[in-house]
């Protein structure tokens, strides 16, 4: 086996930044032309996160499998610019789910089932995946989820316990992610987290090989000697995760530490340089912008961030290529009505709608998008976005009145979106069919789609193409038998599946731009190549704000 292991676990507390730190380590051995890839271990029970509440967990991400995956995969496939898979991420839910399974099939010959070797043999076996094949990468970077000292972590932590045994010292490396505080009252940083951090792990069988030290600040060379000397690696092993002003910066931060070169002379990888100008220049552009514009996001998961992480930077990265500072005004759709929208939404210069689950918040949605169409501002919707923006079309440009979708209103008379069962019946590649006796059941259609775009729209302007596949993630579709009426009333299908059975993309013409897709293209934007859509609906902020005499810098 070609590929070469690294593990990177996390100590003290979560939220330290292992999946940054992660993917910031790969961009920087694939800036070397070392190829890369990149897992994230995810200790919960559940099978995947798609049925976890964003206010615990954070987004759900979607890959092109139809894989519903960890939000850390987004940051892998951001920084590394690469597609990943449902090998790309897994649970001890999936894990003991599969074990259950052989048990059942009688793979086991009767044995009795363990967690040694059983549960650790599936964890090895998921990981030793990644360097099977013609196309392995040289390098596999393996996250583990959670902290050390979780019970629920151990068996991931015994099986690169033994994976290093297996595959030898020169193809596995161990990293480490703790925390060293620092007390402004006492004036010095405190490494006793770290001692704690690295003696819970040495308990487990595993002595880290570096030591990553999340930070407000450098540390002074002879703390790193006193961290070197207590947790046993080499004095050059220790390394600064500082707070950095912009997540992107990290790559290059860590650049400077020298801890890519560590790496590479550790696990005997090719003594490359570093093809950072690229990365360089992005970063340049996100701190040196030209101008700024306000973005309203109106949704109901508006108290946790991280549910609308990918959206998050897809933004950012839309007004890098306008070279504008994207500032992001979170608004709970349960607080928008006819009465509030215009003083929640007042001096924004475009509002998007995002995906969610569920009538709660759907109403705020609704309003928001009206006043974005009778006041002519920018608007993007994005699944539900899309789909709310049907309904407020359907109500108060058709006449429908009672428009809605049918897993609102089951009493509608004009359900313009419902649940497409006969097409799910036919096309089955990646569609979920989850138990249908509880509320989270039916059918989802996850993962990557064919678009094909209509001619002389703003779709066909921003991709430059007629043919796209985007990543989705719901259950309900446009309703086809309202599509000749909405049409009549100015609804543009600019997007459609090959067939024509689907609307993807809708858009009005006569509107400085208002677009919603029934995709989240934000799942394949990048920081040096936006998607096109996010790109574009940034450029239109710039033009709304400059059409009310307004300079983007003002």
């Amino acid at each position: 086996m070609k590929t070469k292991f690294i593990f990177v676990t996390g100590g003290v507390l979560s939220s330290l930044g292992k999946g940054l730190a992660a993917a910031s380590l790969g961009a920087l051995l694939k800036a070397r032309n070392i190829s890369v890839t990149i897992q994230k271990l995810d200790p919960y029970i559940n099978v995947d996160p798609g049925t976890m509440n964003p206010f615990q967990h954070g987004e759900v991400f979607v890959t092109d499998d139809g894989a519903e995956t960890d939000l850390d995969l987004g940051h892998y496939e951001r920084y590394l610019n690469i597609s990943l898979s449902h090998k790309n991420n897994t649970t001890s839910g999936a894990i003991y789910n599969n074990v259950i399974a052989k048990e059942r099939r009688g793979d086991y010959l009767g044995g009795t089932v363990q967690v040694i070797p059983h549960i650790t043999d599936e964890i090895k076996r998921f990981v030793l995946a990644l360097g099977e094949g013609e196309d392995a990468p040289d390098v596999a970077i393996i996250e583990i989820g959670g902290t050390v000292g979780d019970i629920e972590g151990l068996p991931f932590l015994e099986a690169i316990r033994q994976l290093r045994s297996d595959l030898g010292r020169d193809n596995c490396l161990n990293i480490h992610l703790t925390l060293v505080p620092y007390l402004r009252a006492a004036g010095e940083f405190k490494t006793k987290p770290t001692q704690h951090s690295v003696k819970e792990l040495l308990s487990i069988g595993i002595q880290p090989d570096i030591i990553l030290c999340r930070c407000e600040q450098v540390m002074p060379d002879d703390l790193r000697k006193k961290i070197a000397l207590f947790c046993n690696v080499d004095p050059d092993a220790v390394f600064c995760s500082i707070d950095v002003g912009n997540i992107y910066e990290l790559p290059l931060s860590f650049f400077e530490e020298g801890f890519d070169q560590k790496v590479a002379i550790m696990m005997r990888l090719p003594a490359r340089n570093a093809h950072l100008e690229p990365w360089r220049e992005m970063v340049y552009n996100f701190a040196h912008p030209k101008g700024e514009v306000t973005i309203a996001i109106v949704g109901k998961y508006v108290d946790l961030k991280e549910a609308y992480k990918s959206l998050h930077e897809a933004l950012m990265h839309g007004g890098v290529a306008n070279r504008v500072a994207v500032n992001l005004r979170y608004v709970n759709s349960e607080q928008i009505d006819d009465k509030t929208a215009a003083s929640l939404l007042a001096g924004v210069d475009g509002i998007l709608v995002p995906g969610g689950f569920g009538y709660r918040g759907v109403e705020g949605k609704v309003c928001a998008i009206r006043y974005a169409r009778e006041n002519r501002i920018p608007f993007f919707g994005i699944c539900l976005g899309m789909q709310c923006a049907v309904i407020e079309f359907a109500r108060h440009v058709a006449g429908l009145e009672d428009a809605n979708s049918a897993g609102f209103d089951k009493h509608s008379a004009n359900k313009v979106i419902y649940l497409m069962t006969e097409w799910y019946d036919v096309h089955t590649k990646n569609v979920e069919r989850r138990n249908e006796t509880s509320d989270k059941g039916g059918t989802m259609r996850l993962g990557a789609y064919p678009c094909k775009i209509a001619p002389d729209t703003r779709a066909a302007a921003a991709y430059g193409t007629d043919l796209v596949h985007e990543r989705h993630r719901h259950r309900y579709e446009f309703n086809n038998a309202f599509k000749d009426l909405l049409a009549e009333k100015g609804l543009v299908y600019s997007g459609v599946s090959p067939d024509d059975s689907l609307v993807e993309i809708i858009e009005l013409k006569d509107h400085p731009w208002f677009l919603g897709c029934q995709f989240h293209p934000e799942f394949k934007s990048r920081p040096m190549q936006p998607h096109p859509l996010f790109r574009d609906f940034i450029r239109a902020a710039v033009e709304q704000k400059a059409s009310k005499g307004q300079k983007p810098q003002d």
